[in-house]
């Protein structure tokens, strides 16, 4: 079933925001901090890359904070996909493409050569450290001289066992008790989605595509800085960080 105009898209976008958000408090902080490394580099009107994009949670605040800027949204996912694709029905400043980042042909499908800003956040850990590697490649092309890449993500420090295993007691027993207040967690969100008479076949083929769970790799910050380095950023070294999570950013 295609999307019909009764679907309210931004409760779906809340309640992904919600279930999130139970995995990451500081998510909107991470926005914030990102947003603002935008307009230190690309001023007010940027053109950005949402690099997998999902539902289009940075698409939707970058646009509600720049209203001049400009956004290209691209990721394999059709549900999430679906629901970016209502959300944002009618806006012309937002593009939005279907392509694999596996795929070493995907940035052909864009309609621009290059991007002021490539964002992306809790997404790139679904992929294995060379396919990270070739990706940070493309994206080094796609960027402009000057212009920013932001990911914002799981980067695990794994020279700090003690306080890595202390870090995720505690936010632990804080996600059990926000389940118990009601909390959905992403098994339940998708269970959901599944029965949704518009979202229920893109979501079928979700899975068909992804599986059930993440295969991916998360290495340290200081990996990804020193691979954004080695793929043609000039600068590369996070910009703010929780107890478990970074958000890097690297300069052309």
């Amino acid at each position: 079933m295609t999307a019909t105009a009764d679907t309210d898209w931004q409760a779906w976008q809340e309640s992904w925001d919600r279930q999130q958000e139970w995995y990451m408090p500081d998510r909107e902080e991470r926005f914030r901090i990102m947003l603002d490394m935008v307009e230190a580099f690309a001023g007010p009107e940027p053109r950005v890359l949402d690099l997998a994009c999902g539902t289009g949670s940075i698409t939707a605040r970058l646009l509600a904070r720049f209203p001049g800027a400009v956004s290209t949204g691209v990721d394999l996912d059709p549900a999430l996909l679906t629901i970016a694709r209502g959300t944002f029905a009618g806006d012309d400043r937002v593009t939005l493409v279907e392509a694999d980042l596996t795929d070493p042909g995907w940035p052909a499908r864009l309609p621009h050569d290059t991007y002021d800003a490539v964002l992306t956040a809790t997404a790139l850990h679904w992929l294995r450290t060379d396919a990270l590697d070739a990706l940070y490649g493309r994206v080094a092309d796609l960027v402009r001289y000057g212009g920013v890449f932001l990911n914002a993500d799981h980067m695990i420090d794994d020279t700090t066992p003690r306080i890595n295993a202390a870090e995720s007691t505690l936010r632990r027993t804080r996600m059990d008790q926000a389940m118990r207040d009601g909390a959905l967690d992403w098994a339940e969100w998708w269970a959901l989605a599944a029965e949704d008479p518009v979202l229920a076949a893109p979501t079928a083929r979700r899975f068909e595509i992804y599986g059930a769970h993440a295969d991916g790799d998360m290495p340290s910050a200081a990996w990804h800085a020193r691979t954004l380095r080695a793929r043609g950023f000039g600068e590369a070294r996070p910009v703010w960080c929780s107890p478990s999570d970074t958000l890097l950013l690297a300069l052309k």
